[in-house]
């Protein structure tokens, strides 16, 4: 039987980085180190694959950082998605989310993007299909969320979500148990 194949993409924008908004891309690094493997550039982003043991079995995982601004990351996510013959529901994507709160992650299957432009967009891409995995980071929310999610990390979140925080392993065994169910399914 063939490996299972999932696409991981962390949504930010390429010329902020290490802003709230670019937690995803952020995230995605960390992922590669963790893993051992390196991020390549191409013309829609930077990506990375690697065969990885979940339980018994060996998945493919395809890390990838769009270049394109969140608001429009939409194409390139879903250009990567089918180029690695991966259906939506192998589609994982990693995004800053102002209704929860700092260091924490929501797993969400499906449903709307709840404002959040670049999940929007993704939705968009794929013509309105929602069925994809998210995993929405909490990085709360202030009077003015515009400049807000553009500003820089807190020393605690560039903590939690650095290569030794916490934060990575949460979002690792979250990844785990998103494939474990998909693998069960099978």
């Amino acid at each position: 039987m063939a490996t299972m194949h999932f696409l991981v993409a962390g949504l930010g924008n390429i010329t902020h980085p290490m802003t709230r908004h670019s937690i995803g891309h952020h995230i995605i690094d960390i992922l590669a180190s963790r893993l051992g493997v390196h991020l390549s550039s191409d013309r829609n982003g930077y990506a990375a694959r690697t065969n990885v043991q979940v339980g018994q079995d060996t998945v493919t995982l395809t890390l990838f950082k769009p270049k394109a601004l969140m608001n429009i990351s939409g194409r390139p996510v879903v250009q990567m998605l089918r180029s690695t013959a991966v259906n939506p529901e192998r589609l994982i994507v990693i995004h800053d989310s102002l209704e929860h709160k700092p260091c924490t992650l929501s797993p969400k299957f499906g449903g709307s993007a709840n404002g959040h432009n670049g999940v929007r967009s993704v939705i968009a891409a794929l013509g309105g299909d929602q069925a994809f995995h998210r995993l929405r980071v909490g990085i709360g929310r202030d009077d003015a969320p515009a400049s807000y999610v553009l500003g820089p990390l807190s020393p605690q979140e560039r903590q939690f979500w650095g290569p030794n925080g916490s934060g990575s392993d949460l979002v690792w065994r979250e990844l785990t148990r998103i494939i474990e169910k998909s693998l069960k399914s099978r």
